[in-house]
C-alpha cells in the first residue's frame, strides 16, 4: 500500500453517522481531519476549502445531503439544504450534479426511507469517483507510455497546474491519476509543479501529495511554465478542470489559459483529465461558466510557516492596494488535445455527446 493510499479525503462513518474529511486547510504543515455533523458544516468546508476540487466537492455535497436528512428529510428541510450547499461555491459542476442527484433519489422514496437512501447514494457518488479515478489513470497512462517510448528510457516531463490529485478526488486524482500508476510501473517520470497562486494549491498540496508517493517533482513559479515548455522541458501538460462545457472549452483553475497557449505554441500536447462527471452537456460553451471571484486577500497576501513553526499570512502587497482575485479561467476547445476521461480520451469537441448519450 503506497503513502497516498493511506488516507481518505471523506468517508462517511457509517449509515445515519458523521462524515469525516481530511481538513486541506492545514496542508501541507499539518494533517488533521475534521468530523461534519450538519450540513450546515458540509457547506462551510466546501466555502472555505477544507474539500475542494470539483469530484471532492461533489462528494461533499452529497454527503452534507445525508446529513441533512438525519435532521429533517421533508421536501421542504432537503430543498433549504441543497439551496445552502448549492449556493457555497458556483464554478464547480460537481456541486450540482451531486446534489441534484441526491434529491431525486430521496424524492422517490417515502420520508422515513430517506436517510437510508442519502447514506447509500453519497457512498454511490464516493465509489464512483475513486473508480473513475483507475480508468482516468489508465487511460492516461497510455500517453506516458507513448512518451517514454520516445524518450529511450528518460524521464518523462509533465507539467501540472492547481491540484488535481487524490485530495481533490476520493481515490488517485484526475490528472495525477496517469502520474501515479506510471510511477508505480516504473517509467520514470519527473513533474514540474506550478506553484498556482493566490492559494498554492500546486506548492502545498500537489507537491505534498507526489512527494508522499515517492514521485520525482519539482516546484516552479507560475510563470516559468512557458519558458520550460519553450525550452523543450515539458513533454505534456495535464491538468484537471472543474468544468467542461458541451463544446469542449474548459474552466480551471486561474493560469491554466496561459499554460495551454505556451502549450500550443510549442506543440506540446495538452490534456485535461476529467471524469465525465466534469462535464456540463447544459452549458454550451465556456463564455457561459460563471467565474467565482474570492476575496482579494488571497492575492494580497501570502500564508506559510514561520521559523518559529506556527503558520503565519502576511502582505505582500503594497499597504493600501486592492487586489482582484478571479478563481477559474476558460481554455478554449481548440487549445487542449485530448480529454482524459472514464470513458477513454476523446476529442474536446465530442465533451457534450459524451454526457448526453449516457
Amino acid at each position: 500500500m503506497t503513502a497516498a493510499e493511506h488516507l481518505y479525503t471523506i468517508q462517511l462513518l457509517g449509515m445515519g453517522e458523521d462524515v469525516r474529511i481530511l481538513d486541506q486547510v492545514h496542508l501541507p504543515h499539518a494533517l488533521e481531519f475534521r468530523d461534519l455533523k450538519t450540513f450546515e458544516e458540509a457547506a462551510e468546508a466546501i466555502a472555505v476549502m477544507r474539500v475542494r476540487g470539483a469530484p471532492l466537492i461533489g462528494a461533499t455535497a452529497a454527503s452534507g445531503m445525508a446529513l441533512a436528512a438525519r435532521v429533517d428529510a421533508s421536501d421542504e428541510a432537503l430543498a433549504s439544504a441543497a439551496q445552502v450547499l448549492r449556493d457555497t461555491r458556483p464554478t464547480a459542476v460537481n456541486l450540482g450534479w451531486a446534489l441534484d442527484r441526491s434529491m431525486k433519489c430521496m424524492l422517490e422514496v417515502p420520508v422515513e426511507d430517506r436517510v437510508k437512501v442519502a447514506y447509500q447514494e453519497a457512498a454511490s457518488v464516493i465509489r464512483e469517483d475513486a473508480m473513475a479515478n483507475q480508468a482516468i489513470g489508465q487511460h492516461g497512462l497510455n500517453l506516458v507510455k507513448q512518451l517514454s517510448e520516445v524518450k529511450e528510457g528518460k524521464p518523462v516531463n509533465i507539467l501540472t497546474h492547481c491540484n488535481a490529485g487524490w485530495l481533490a478526488t476520493t481515490h488517485l486524482g484526475t490528472a495525477t491519476a496517469p502520474i501515479y500508476l506510471a510511477h508505480r510501473e516504473g517509467i520514470p517520470v519527473h513533474v514540474w509543479v506550478d506553484e498556482t497562486r493566490p492559494r498554492s494549491q500546486g506548492a502545498a498540496l500537489t507537491a505534498w501529495e507526489l512527494h508522499r508517493e515517492g514521485v520525482p517533482c519539482s516546484v516552479i513559479a507560475d510563470n516559468a511554465g512557458g519558458l520550460l515548455i519553450q525550452r523543450g522541458e515539458v513533454d505534456m501538460v495535464i491538468t484537471g478542470a472543474d468544468r467542461v462545457a458541451a463544446n469542449g472549452d474548459v474552466c480551471n483553475k486561474i493560469g491554466t489559459y496561459l499554460k495551454a497557449l505556451a502549450a500550443a505554441a510549442a506543440e506540446v500536447p495538452f490534456c485535461v483529465a476529467v471524469p465525465t462527471s466534469t462535464i456540463d452537456a447544459d452549458m454550451p460553451g465556456g463564455d457561459d461558466i460563471p467565474i467565482e471571484e474570492r476575496d482579494d486577500q488571497e492575492v494580497l497576501t501570502a500564508t506559510g510557516l514561520a521559523e518559529d513553526g506556527s503558520v503565519q499570512t502576511v502582505r505582500t502587497a503594497a499597504e493600501g492596494v486592492p487586489g482582484c482575485n478571479p478563481a477559474f479561467d476558460i481554455t478554449p476547445a481548440e487549445l487542449v488535445t485530448v480529454l482524459v476521461t472514464e470513458c477513454g480520451l476523446i476529442k474536446p469537441g465530442h465533451a457534450g455527446d459524451l454526457v448526453s448519450s449516457e
